[in-house]
């Protein structure tokens, strides 16, 4: 009996299937730091505890994308280890906070599937909820992943796609219990501009740029524990490249954000997202962000901004082509909420 296990292909899912993920992750101030040294992460409120308690919280909270990464991780080896590629994301909230000591867990459940016209793949929609130790829920997202098939032979299953709102509503965003921005530091949180600063079409250029290595972006992935073959086999593209894990660009470009984005402080909702082009070592990222949205929170001083940030080898603010596509330098784009003083 064979004891090793080669991953899920497109054909072993079917819309129904719900998949208890393994290896629950304990999270710790090791995470923290790490994260802090793969990429240029500043924000106040995840790097001084006594920054947030002033924003009416017990602690200062884990970076909203380690909860992505650790639950993301979580599910690699059941949803993409045979991936071809991540596609896109949609209906992301951030439901509550973790600090060091929490332990998360991941269940998906498949929500569609359809077969390439190729034959040789498909693509699978999955929902996936973390939640801490109590069993709480801390996050949820859909994503859909491009699958190899175990054998191009096997018959198409009924295509099954769901249907995914543009975006998170405001009134669904969950803003963390005691949050209170009502006497926000501006100075220590690096900029003065608050909500009200910002006007819906405009747009910021984060101007730096971070050149990725094949190091550190490994080093990233493995952080996670995403085992993506991808990402560390050079045997795994017709290229001989080893794949740049998506998330590290999230986070390069969020962590890049902060000029301009200084008091974006929390992520709170995934609209929607793609990784338009493959990212490899030796590119240099640079992000740039437009405001689509603003909204009102009942919390004090708390308002909520709607963000689309976008990373790109390129000039900032290129995004598609006349055709519609998206430009060869882009390599992401990204559509979330995030909370910000009034």
């Amino acid at each position: 009996m064979a004891k090793t296990f080669a991953g899920r292909f497109f054909e072993d899912y079917a819309p129904g299937q719900v998949i208890e993920h393994a290896v629950p992750r304990t999270l710790s101030g090791g995470e923290r730091a790490l994260y802090h040294a793969l990429y240029p992460a500043r924000h106040a409120l995840q790097s001084s505890d006594e920054f947030a308690r002033a924003c009416g919280l017990k602690a200062s909270p884990f970076d909203d994308l380690i909860l992505f990464h650790t639950v993301f991780g979580k599910t690699v080896p059941d949803v993409s280890l045979n991936a071809v590629a991540n596609l896109g994301y949609a209906g992301g909230r951030w439901l509550g906070l973790a600090y060091p000591g929490d332990t998360l867990t991941a269940v998906s459940e498949v929500i569609g599937v359809k077969q390439n016209s190729s034959g040789k793949s498909g693509v699978v929609w999955v929902r996936t909820t973390g939640r801490n130790q109590r069993g709480e829920a801390v996050l949820e997202y859909v994503r859909w992943v491009m699958v190899r098939k175990r054998d191009v032979e096997a018959p198409a299953p009924e295509t099954v796609v769901p249907e995914l709102a543009e975006a998170v509503a405001p009134a669904d965003l969950v803003v963390p219990a005691g949050l209170d921005f009502s006497a926000y530091d501006f100075g220590l949180a690096g900029e003065p501009h608050r909500w009200g600063d910002y006007e819906v079409g405009e747009r910021i250029d984060h101007v730096d740029g971070v050149t990725v290595e094949e190091a550190e972006h490994m080093l990233a992935t493995r952080l996670w524990q995403n085992t993506a073959k991808v990402h560390f086999d050079a045997t795994q593209r017709p290229d001989g490249k080893r794949l740049i894990y998506g998330g590290h660009v999230i986070s390069l470009a969020r962590a890049l954000s902060f000029n301009g984005l200084a008091n974006a402080q929390l992520i709170v909702g995934l609209n929607g997202g793609a990784h338009a082009n493959p990212c490899f070592a030796g590119d240099t990222v640079r992000a740039w962000s437009e405001v689509l949205d603003k909204a009102e929170t009942g919390a004090p001083g708390v308002g909520a901004i709607r963000l689309r940030l976008v990373a790109t080898k390129g000039e900032a603010f290129g995004l598609k082509g006349a055709d519609g596509k998206y430009l060869p330098e882009v390599l992401l784009d990204l559509d979330y909420w995030a909370l910000m003083p009034l």
